[in-house]
């Protein structure tokens, strides 16, 4: 009995001091040899701290700049980028243009060469995109966060919703829910014939009212909730990630992960109970094939018919997935996109006016109906985009972890390392884009994107390589049209009130809103 005691006890002790010396060297021994080896490759960076990494300064930082009222010189780029990307900008000063930064006892490796981020976006099976923040995945999966030969088949069945056939199906619902928006502008500067509106919330409900249309059809009125909870979802998720991720914290029944907790369940059941509806349509030979949710479930079945096999469309969860992506993706981006255009041109009159006279040339007095082609050659407008995009990103970066050891340029990179590409540092940055990098010039990109970043990897707002956005089209088009439309019936002009301060809230986002004054023509 005693030898079974003594055995028993050695096994337990042994056991214990294997895990605790899985922890260590998790948060220690790991972190201090990789410390070691990525420096002796040139890569500098702060010192690893232990268990936190970095995490307690970018978390200080961001809630520095979150508290700060101030407002932000909106033709001062260094002001803006120190705003938006302190700790990012202070780390590129400090230690130049390949560093390390310590995500917890993870080290990620920021790198801003054209050469390598071509590479690293293009390889897209050596290079996989981070898993990430576990609470960001409960805002959506899908495409996004697929790889390998899954994502393959997620993006064939999904790239019919977005074919340029498909988009001009969706003009007249574009349209619809813009004439919505600009009623309600007209109806405010009726009286007097110019007023003063927050336009980022009717922007906001402009982008998830198209979504809504283009994704469900007639059950368009039933999306508005679940805008309402991803944007909730969203805020959560950023608060989340200031701070250290502790695996299977998020288990924790914490107020916070409870309410997200709570949100997930209720948008996918709002989804599900849409998908259902559908499926029992179409059944009855009542299929609506002409949105997002009918094109994706026409393509699901015909390839599960053609292979036989269940195996190769998606699943039920994964469609709900792929409806929470693309709500969500596309309302933040389009409606970042429009606040920060119109923000822009309030306070750039002259490519305001350059706008107007081509979409007044092009498209017609604002009676006239609007089509793809039409819409497709308003040059300037593109030019303004493009540049809007560059200086005001939806995401100011992203990053990749390599799949196995790899060799990149002259960088050695173990397998499962991180690397930070960002994009906001590398659209402000003069050595790539000229003296003027930080200023407002659409001009730079009147001969194509090509030719603005002398066919540099150096401008990717929607990604670049084979995993760029499948819904950047969708987006571009939508915007067109919205601006248009306002540029066919409003000039404005940035508000006394109005403050600058551009705020991070898992997308780019006007703090305190779009005030601006419109004055009807």
């Amino acid at each position: 009995m005693d030898a079974l005691t003594n055995t028993i006890a050695i096994s337990c002790a042994l056991v214990v001091l294997l895990c605790t010396w899985k922890i260590v060297n998790i948060v220690w021994v790991r972190p201090k040899k990789l410390e070691k080896f990525l420096k002796n490759q040139g890569f500098n960076g702060n010192n690893y701290k232990f268990l936190f990494g970095d995490m307690k300064e970018l978390s200080t930082i961001f809630q520095e700049s979150k508290s700060q009222s101030k407002h932000i010189n909106i033709d001062d780029g260094d002001e803006v980028l120190s705003h938006v990307v302190a700790f990012s900008l202070k780390s590129l000063k400090k230690y130049g243009r390949s560093y390390i930064t310590w995500m917890g006892w993870n080290p990620r490796v920021i790198m801003m060469d054209p050469e390598l981020l071509k590479e690293i976006l293009t390889k897209s099976n050596d290079f996989l995109k981070t898993r990430g923040n576990p609470f960001v995945l409960l805002i959506a999966t899908g495409l996004v966060t697929l790889e390998g030969d899954q994502w393959a088949m997620h993006r064939k069945l999904m790239n019919p919703a977005f074919h340029v056939e498909k988009l001009k199906n969706m003009v007249p619902a574009f349209h619809m829910s813009c004439s919505e928006m600009i009623k309600k502008w007209e109806n405010l500067v009726l009286s007097n014939g110019s007023g003063e509106l927050d336009v980022w919330p009717h922007l906001q409900t402009l982008t998830s009212d198209v979504i809504s249309r283009t994704a469900f059809g007639s059950s368009y009125e039933e999306g508005v909730h679940i805008f309402e909870l991803l944007r909730e979802q969203s805020a959560l998720a950023m608060e989340a990630m200031q701070s250290l991720y502790i695996p299977g914290s998020r288990f924790l029944p914490t107020k916070r992960n409870r309410r997200m907790q709570a949100i997930d369940k209720e948008v996918k059941r709002s989804i599900r109970s849409i998908i259902d509806k559908r499926l029992k349509a179409m059944k009855a030979g009542e299929g609506n094939y002409h949105d997002l949710l009918g094109i994706m479930l026409e393509s699901n079945i015909k390839e599960v018919e053609q292979h036989q096999n269940k195996s190769h469309g998606m699943t039920i969860n994964e469609v709900i997935e792929e409806c929470k992506l693309f709500y969500f993706a596309g309302q933040e981006t389009t409606s970042s996109l429009l606040v920060w255009t119109l923000i822009l041109l309030s306070r750039h009159q002259e490519w305001q006016t350059r706008a107007r006279e081509e979409v007044l040339n092009v498209l017609g007095d604002k009676d006239k109906d609007m089509d793809v082609d039409g819409l497709n050659h308003l040059k300037i407008v593109s030019m303004i985009f493009y540049e809007v995009l560059r200086l005001y990103p939806p995401v100011t970066g992203v990053a990749r972890m390599a799949d196995k050891d790899i060799t990149l340029g002259r960088f050695s990179l173990p397998s499962g390392l991180q690397i930070g590409l960002p994009i906001m540092l590398i659209h402000y940055d003069e050595e790539l884009w000229g003296s003027d990098a930080k200023k407002f010039n659409p001009e730079r990109f009147s001969e194509g994107i090509s030719k603005a970043t002398n066919n540099q990897v150096i401008y990717f707002p929607f990604g670049w390589g084979p995993r760029i956005c499948i819904g950047q089209n969708f987006a571009l088009l939508e915007a067109k049209l919205a601006l248009a439309m306002i540029l066919q019936r409003f000039s404005f002009e940035l508000s006394p009130s109005y403050v600058h301060s551009p705020n991070l809230v898992l997308t780019l986002q006007p703090r305190y809103g779009a005030h601006l004054i419109l004055h009807k023509l």
